[in-house]
């Protein structure tokens, strides 16, 4: 059903970001499968589903408040079981959630796409179609949504780190750093709770969601990477103090 063009893939390298989170909904195994293994190959970070029931969860795991979800773009089928596409975008508008969503369907009539823009999506693709447009219209959604928000985010200053959560950047005493998607969210959320003692479970659920199968710690090996990279020294850390017998402290 799915015609992905994988020729010209070199042309289209680098063109995502390795922090940009997509979660993909789709109910076809090799659909989904190849979705992931373009969008990874991309640098994008990719969770994927099969019914819109389980997204929804996905979306809501995260979410400190109904508004925010921890996916930065939604790739929606529209005929899902147990919660259809249209209502998983319906609900997500309601509300008062702004992620872009790009639907694929293999319903190509007008009214289908008129439909599917109208109960709130922002774009619409019908399948087959290749992989190298996906990828400029996920492009285009994402750039267009980060201009429209970036006025209204600040930069998150904390002495001598300045985190600019729209641009997915971070400057330390004035030069820029690079963060893997987990210790960006990582940080975010200690540059939002300044004094504040994080559990090494709370981080998990939190960073790597409710969902996460492995070791807890993983949070201690981002956390050294972490110091490694704001600290002046990290065997004397100054923003990320270890709190015996509870967890990490920021501040």
């Amino acid at each position: 059903m799915l015609a992905l063009n994988m020729s010209n893939h070199s042309a289209i390298q680098q063109l995502g970001t390795v922090t940009n989170r997509i979660l993909v909904v789709e109910d076809e195994e090799s659909i989904r499968e190849l979705l992931v293994l373009g969008l990874e190959e991309e640098g994008y970070e990719v969770v994927a589903v099969a019914d819109g029931h389980t997204a929804l969860a996905q979306c809501q795991a995260s979410a400190s408040q109904p508004q925010d979800l921890p996916f930065d773009l939604i790739i929606l089928d529209l005929m899902l079981p147990k919660v259809s596409g249209l209502d998983l975008c319906r609900f997500l508008r309601y509300q008062g959630n702004h992620v872009p969503i790009l639907i694929v369907s293999a319903k190509t009539t007008e009214t289908d796409r008129v439909l599917g823009l109208e109960v709130g999506a922002d774009d619409y693709i019908s399948k087959p179609f290749s992989m190298r447009e996906l990828v400029a219209r996920c492009r285009a959604l994402l750039r267009r949504h980060r201009l429209n928000t970036a006025a209204d985010t600040p930069a998150i200053v904390f002495q001598d780190i300045t985190l600019y959560p729209e641009e997915y950047r971070v400057s330390v005493r004035g030069l820029d750093v690079n963060l893997s998607p987990r210790e960006f969210r990582l940080l975010e959320l200690f540059i939002q709770n300044p004094r504040r003692v994080w559990a090494r479970e709370q981080l998990l659920d939190r960073v790597w969601g409710i969902d996460f199968i492995g070791d807890r710690k993983t949070v201690d090996v981002h956390i050294r990477w972490l110091r490694e990279k704001l600290e002046v020294d990290p065997s004397q850390p100054q923003y990320i103090t270890t709190v015996r017998g509870f967890g990490y402290r920021f501040g």
